[in-house]
Order: structure tokens, then sequence, then C-alpha cells
């Protein structure tokens, strides 16, 4: 049982790693497995859909790292169930690759929220703002 008190706590390499992830989420259009070679309206919106959403999971890592806030944990659950969903709203979800990738980096985006969300359920706002020290 010692390896579940390993993620009983709010670690810096959590929010470095919800960086890691926006930026692979920004960058996952231009994976060398698309589907697409033409630039549409479709994949054009796709393309703006996912930049905004891989920014906002790393200024929202980013801002976890500086000044935690309970907040920010929920709006990455959000954005991770989004991006899940973006293929079939959007209307991309024929790429069967970039869908996978979406839907895999938009659950591990939603998990890692929701961890970080548990581990910081009960701490006050003194515990929050010494996260980072």
């Amino acid at each position: 049982m010692s390896g579940f008190g390993f993620f009983s706590k709010h670690r810096t390499w959590e929010d470095w790693f919800g960086m890691l992830l926006g930026v692979l989420i920004v960058v996952s259009p231009w994976f060398p497995f698309s589907s697409h070679d033409v630039m549409d309206a479709e994949r054009s919106t796709m393309i703006l859909n996912t930049f905004v959403v891989g920014m906002l999971v790393f200024g929202l890592a980013q801002l976890e790292y500086v000044a935690l806030q309970r907040w920010e944990e929920v709006g990455e659950i959000a954005l991770g169930f989004w991006l899940m969903a973006s293929p079939f709203i959007l209307g991309y979800s024929g790429d069967d690759m970039l869908r996978a990738w979406h839907v895999a980096l938009g659950a591990i985006v939603a998990l890692l929220g929701a961890l970080q969300l548990w581990q910081d359920w009960r701490l006050s706002d003194q515990d929050l703002a010494n996260h980072p020290q």
C-alpha cells in the first residue's frame, strides 16, 4: 500500500506533466499519421480548437505550478472532456488516428485534473498557496 501514498500529495511533476500534455495537444494535428492532405474549413476549425485547448491546458498547468487553486483543476477536467468530445462535435471523427489521439490525450488531461483535485480537496487555502514551496 505504500505506492498509493505516492499519489496522495499534489507534486510539482504533475504540473510539469500537464504542461507537456498541453504542448502535445497543440502539435497533435501535425503528427505524421494525419490522413488530411488538404486544408479545408473543417480542418481549420479542428486546428484552432486544438490550439486553444492545448494552450489552455498548458496555461492552467502553469497556474497550478505558480498559484494552486481548485478551479484550475476543474478547468483541466472540463478541457479534457471537451477534447475527447471534439472529434464528434466538430466533425473530424473520420480521421481515426487523430480521433484516437484526442480521446487519449483528453482522457489523460481529465484524469490528471481529477487526481489533482482529489489530492487538493481537503487542503486549506494556506496550504494551496504554499504548493510550489
